[in-house]
């Protein structure tokens, strides 16, 4: 997912797509430990997506002076 992808989101979609994507991260990993991961990147991919939700979501926090 993108950035401009994930600021279109209001609050309540990026919160649940943060949850999701977390789910996924989960079951990247164990696919990775069974060796049943065909793409060795989706990791990485995976935290860099989780990372730019929390982004996100941080901004708007500051934004809203919290």
């Amino acid at each position: 997912m993108l950035i401009h992808d994930i600021r279109a989101l209001n609050d309540d979609q990026l919160l649940e797509e943060l949850e999701k994507t977390q789910r996924e991260m989960m079951n990247v990993r164990f696919r990775a430990a069974t060796n049943q991961l065909p793409n060795t990147n989706l990791p990485r991919v995976v935290r860099k997506t989780i990372a730019r939700l929390q982004s996100v979501i941080r901004e708007r926090q500051l934004q809203a002076g919290n």
